[in-house]
């Protein structure tokens, strides 16, 4: 493939980002370990519970951390940099990009209270509560790919077809990294 991923992102762009979003990952302050009780006795055995209560939280902070942070403009730059627009391209394509960005972001807030009250109630969902939350992430989703949807007709009509088309493959790419990053750090429902 000398040099490029299936989609034809270069690699290094691939690799930079992906940096991007493990190191801003790790630097939060949600993705280091809990600092150690301070007590006069000494501690006792953590239970179980605990390092799981724990762990859901931290991840919870990280998640919220991850969709809060200044993603958006390491989107940009990278999809900047992959596209290499013309100036006249250039000031037809971003206001397009902003409009679907404005989008994603509404849908990102109803993906993080889903996700917030599934943190606080996964390990005692009731068969209601998780078929809600399901019916929540599928419909998200589903709105999510509809957005992009829009968002490549009206590219092409800005840009040509096949500029949108490799703005829509960096913009999957790029979720589909988040969605990894976000999906492995979330318990699964018992």
């Amino acid at each position: 493939m000398s040099g490029r991923l299936r989609f034809g992102i270069p690699l290094a762009v691939a690799f930079v980002a992906w940096a991007q979003l493990a190191a801003a990952q790790a630097s939060k302050p949600g993705a280091a370990p809990a600092p150690a009780p301070k007590a006069a006795a000494p501690a006792a055995p953590t239970s179980t519970a605990a390092v799981v209560a724990d762990s859901r939280e931290r991840n919870l902070r990280a998640y919220v951390e991850l969709l809060r942070s200044d993603l958006r403009s390491q989107k940009v730059a990278i999809t900047a940099q992959v596209l290499q627009l013309s100036e006249a391209e250039d000031a037809k394509f971003w206001p397009v990009y902003r409009e679907y960005e404005g989008e994603l972001q509404k849908i990102n807030d109803e993906r993080l209270a889903g996700i917030e009250e599934y943190s606080k109630t996964y390990d005692k969902l009731t068969d209601a509560t998780a078929d809600r939350l399901a019916k929540l992430s599928l419909d998200l989703e589903s709105r999510r790919q509809a957005a992009k949807t829009r968002y490549y007709e009206k590219l092409k009509t800005v840009v040509s077809p096949k500029t949108a088309a490799r703005a829509l493959q960096v913009e999957n790419q790029i979720l589909l990294l988040l969605d990894l990053q976000i999906a492995s750090s979330l318990p699964v429902a018992e």
